[in-house]
């Protein structure tokens, strides 16, 4: 298969990340702009996070990810201009005690006038279907697969409520008490009827569909792997 060359122009904090403002860059012929993006990650990785919100230019125009690219084309990479909302995506998988209050300072810019959270915590009684009690939860993660799939979520969210500016996603894992945080899901936007808390919700509920974290239910009549019943498909 034969190869096209590109001229790959970096801007502002994305030059910053890759250390440079112009790199050449081969591809296989037919090779789209998210062909690049994902070839781009693997030159750079401290791209990653920042990939979901770049902005493309292919000769100076704006380009969607599915355009195919051509020999000699220059494909400039840049955030969205200033003067707009400021934006940020944190994803995490930690084994320590949530921060709410570091991940709130984290997001709030001073655009923000709302910011929805939502936690989840260990339950230690469960009362919905089958009554039972829970000494600890064990939680476990693909834990690369998994921050993938939260950018995946957060870029949904974006796409459906463009009046969310940050969003953040993190999850503990390990063994955990009762009454212990496992997760939080946080949106923030100007006001409150942007469509922040539907945001939030659309998070946690995603995350339980396709992100790949486990728990393991530890209770007085012992301990077992809880499964959940959505099977993702290759649109997830």
């Amino acid at each position: 298969m034969s190869e096209i060359q590109l001229a790959v122009l970096f801007f502002a904090h994305l030059k910053e990340k890759t250390g440079t403002s112009k790199a050449a860059v081969l591809l296989p012929e037919g090779a789209s702009v998210a062909d690049l993006k994902t070839h781009l990650v693997g030159l750079y990785p401290q791209l990653e996070l920042a990939m979901p919100h770049v902005v493309v230019a292919v000769n100076r125009h704006f380009a969607p990810d599915d355009q195919v690219l051509v020999h000699g084309a220059e494909v400039a990479f840049f955030p969205p201009v200033s003067g707009g909302a400021q934006s940020r995506t944190i994803v995490r998988i930690i084994t320590e005690p949530l921060n709410l209050d570091a991940l709130v300072l984290e997001l709030t810019e001073s655009s923000v006038g709302a910011v929805c959270v939502f936690v989840g915590t260990v339950r230690g009684e469960t009362r919905r279907g089958e009554p039972h009690l829970t000494t600890r939860l064990e939680y476990e993660a693909y834990v690369p697969m998994a921050e993938e799939k939260m950018l995946q979520i957060a870029a949904e969210i974006r796409r459906t409520w463009q009046d969310v500016e940050s969003v953040a996603m993190v999850q503990r894992i390990g063994l955990l008490d009762p009454g212990t945080p496992t997760v939080a899901i946080i949106c923030t936007a100007a006001h409150r009827d942007t469509g922040v808390f539907e945001a939030c919700r659309y998070g946690i509920d995603r995350l339980k569909e396709i992100v790949p974290i486990w728990k393991k239910e530890i209770g007085p009549n012992g301990e077992e792997w809880v499964e959940g019943d959505y099977m993702p498909g290759p649109g997830d």
